[in-house]
């Protein structure tokens, strides 16, 4: 990882030095003599060189000098301005010259991006427990949504139940309202009926000879519990002679007379008990 800075760093270095010492040897050398222009090169080039030396060995022992970076910013600027003014001055391809002018400033930028990565560069032990504790998030992640996904399908389910029952139940309340509805409208008309309660009288004539029950079938809608008698005492073992009296006393406790459905009713709400062949004789007795 340090070669991926440090390469490119020196390579464009070398190529600014050696474009500084080429440049300072073809302007210099027609004005003073050759030595004179290659000691005036290597002065740039060295001076530059050895600032940037100083600033590697401060970064090595985790130190920073602002002087020596501002010196080296100075080298790498005069070096620049060396190879702006020829390409200025040149007759031949000088915006070649200018477009190359920019190297020492290019290296030294490269060098500061060096430092900025030696200066934020972890280990590898370091790097690896960071990947192991992203991707020991990554992994609880996935799991706490997996965990939501089936939660949802869950609820889905469970929801997608209670309602097709729900509505399983609607359907069989309101077949079987629309069946009361009808059984109960063919009990409304056979009620109005005009030979319904002579039917029914004819019927039970026989069994309550001259007597003539007034018959009315149920009615639809809420109804009021008949409040109970007195309870009397009766023994369950009551005589024929007392069963005719409390028949009689229940019958005739309202005006007009109770019907033998009305009087049954109310005869065992008082507490009265007898069996159905005995209560029904005491009717046909007392009605008699």
């Amino acid at each position: 990882m340090n070669a991926k800075t440090t390469v490119p760093a020196v390579a464009m270095t070398a190529v600014s030095m050696v474009l500084t010492l080429a440049v300072v040897m073809m302007w210099l050398g027609a004005a003073v003599p050759w030595p004179v222009a290659l000691v005036v090169g290597l002065g740039i080039d060295g001076g530059w060189l050895a600032t940037l030396a100083y600033e590697r060995r401060l970064a090595a022992q985790g130190d920073h000098s602002p002087a020596v970076t501002a010196v080296g910013w100075g080298f790498g600027l005069v070096a620049t301005g060396v190879l702006v003014a020829h390409a200025l001055t040149a007759e031949e391809n000088a915006g070649a010259w200018l477009a190359v002018a920019w190297l020492p400033l290019a290296a030294k930028a490269l060098w500061l991006v060096h430092g900025l990565w030696e200066r934020t560069a972890l280990t590898a032990h370091a790097l690896k427990t960071i990947r192991g504790i992203q991707q020991e998030a990554r992994d609880e992640a996935a799991v706490a949504r997996a965990r939501l996904r089936a939660d949802a399908v869950t609820e889905e389910t469970r929801l997608t139940a209670v309602t097709q029952a729900g509505a399983r139940v609607a359907r069989v309340q309101a077949r079987t309202a629309q069946a009361l509805s009808r059984a109960w409208s063919t009990l409304e008309t056979v009620r109005g009926g005009e030979d319904t309660a002579r039917a029914l009288t004819c019927v039970t004539g026989r069994v309550t000879p001259g007597v003539a029950p007034s018959w009315e079938l149920p009615v639809w809608g809420p109804s009021n519990p008949v409040p109970p008698l007195d309870a009397l005492p009766a023994p369950t073992d009551a005589t024929d002679a007392e069963l005719d009296r409390l028949v009689d006393e229940i019958r005739h406790s309202e005006t007009p007379a109770l019907s033998y459905r009305e009087m049954a009713t109310r005869f065992r709400a008082a507490g009265h008990s007898a069996s159905e062949t005995r209560l029904r004789a005491a009717w046909r007795r007392v009605a008699a």
